[in-house]
């Protein structure tokens, strides 16, 4: 009989989005033809920027043509990517990243939960409180936790972040071998400011731990004081790996394409204390267990540094940014306490009491989805967090429906 990894059972029963799914769908079985408006997932709605568009036609004409048709890539990314995402997200900011230390892929949701292959399972392994789910669910998957007790897996450590630290957590005075932080962050919207950054990476150098960092929301920076890169921050490449996305940056949920950065100067271990190049290592994973991203959607990714592109896409974010003021503003004046949705497309709400029940006032009274904070760990709960992600006529009548419910 084949057995299956028992680590799996301890897994809830379903993911966070699996759950809001559902609670949807049942309320549209019940209320049939009902307009429902959508602030929950973090899935962008407006199209991919022209420049992307056409040079995604390109591509796909070259793919018809037997003199430029091309069959597999290299699993890293093509050079002409990896070199334009060097030069405009690292070098033009100072950040010291080569071409050679990105490695292109098809979502950093993936590589986030793929990179702790390369782990052993006796990591002690440091979260944020509140969450994003994949980052905890991946190390259960591979059995550096234990049971699951009042909301917390044993054997991890928690980071919290609340309103009392500005939903920023300080290192924390254990040591801890692996650190995942993702500013600005989700679900809460929060920022880092550059001091925030280094004591991480001064605690990553003294307790010779990993930071593995977040950015996938690096595009709705606007503060200028707010790094967009943790390798702004000196000495950060001996210690951290990057994941990036062109989902949020450019509309590419769909489209799938993403990168992480991993340095070449950062070193780990085996057992007998020798030194080894994580580099080499991700290089090996990536390359065995991955075919590359497809040429056009590489094209069209390219373009999002083209200067057409650049405007298109900071255009588009602004959209995004301008709902988030929206929310905000309006969740601030019925009284609430929010975070974020000046330099995030996320709104983090304290709304007090079971956010799940609120979550189900919001969609009964007035057919709006956010997402309940609980869901993200329990510094979430008395929370939800809302999501700019919709048409801005959509998000002036939904928060028209929640000051109504609330009124």
């Amino acid at each position: 009989m084949v057995r299956f990894n028992q680590h799996y059972r301890k897994l809830q029963s379903s993911y966070l989005f699996s759950d809001i799914a559902r609670r949807i769908e049942a309320f549209e079985s019940r209320n049939p033809g009902r307009s429902i408006i959508r602030l929950g997932i973090g899935d962008v709605t407006r199209p991919l920027p022209p420049a992307c568009i056409s040079a995604f036609h390109s591509a796909i004409d070259e793919m018809g043509s037997e003199k430029h048709f091309r069959g597999y890539g290299p699993e890293q990314g093509y050079g002409f990517l990896r070199e334009a995402i060097a030069r405009n997200d690292y070098q033009a900011l100072g950040a010291e990243v080569s071409a050679d230390e990105i490695f292109v892929s098809d979502g950093a949701k993936c590589d986030t939960g793929n990179f702790q292959e390369l782990l052993p399972a006796d990591v002690r392994v440091a979260v944020p409180d509140p969450v994003y789910p994949v980052y905890v669910d991946t190390n259960v998957m591979a059995g550096r936790t234990g049971r699951f007790v009042d909301g917390r897996y044993e054997g991890l450590v928690y980071l919290a972040s609340t309103r009392e630290n500005d939903y920023v957590p300080a290192p924390p005075d254990e040591g801890v071998d692996v650190i995942y932080l993702c500013f600005p962050n989700n679900p809460t919207g929060a920022t880092a400011t550059r001091g925030q950054l280094a004591e991480w990476v001064e605690y990553a150098h003294r307790r010779k731990a990993l930071i593995l960092f977040d950015a996938a929301y690096e595009a709705f920076i606007r503060d200028p004081e707010i790094p967009h890169s943790i390798y702004e921050i000196e000495g950060a490449r001996e210690v951290a790996v990057e994941f990036r996305s062109f989902s949020k940056t450019a509309g590419f949920t769909g489209t799938r394409c993403a990168f992480t950065v991993v340095p070449k100067s950062l070193v780990v271990t085996d057992d007998s204390g020798q030194a080894h190049s994580l580099h080499a290592l991700w290089t090996r994973r990536h390359t065995t267990k991955f075919n590359g991203v497809a040429y056009p959607v590489q094209r069209a990714a390219e373009a999002v540094y083209s200067e057409e592109g650049k405007q298109q896409v900071r255009a588009l974010t602004d959209d995004y940014l301008r709902n988030a003021e929206l929310i905000r503003t309006v969740m601030t004046r019925l009284g609430f306490h929010s975070v974020g949705g000046e330099n995030s497309p996320y709104i983090w709400v304290q709304v007090g009491g079971d956010s799940w029940d609120f979550f189900d006032r919001m969609l009964g009274e007035a057919a709006v989805v956010c997402t309940p904070g609980s869901g993200f760990g329990p510094c979430g709960g008395g929370y939800i967090r809302i999501s700019a992600f919709n048409r801005y006529e959509r998000v002036v009548e939904a928060m028209e429906r929640i000051e109504a419910m609330v009124r």
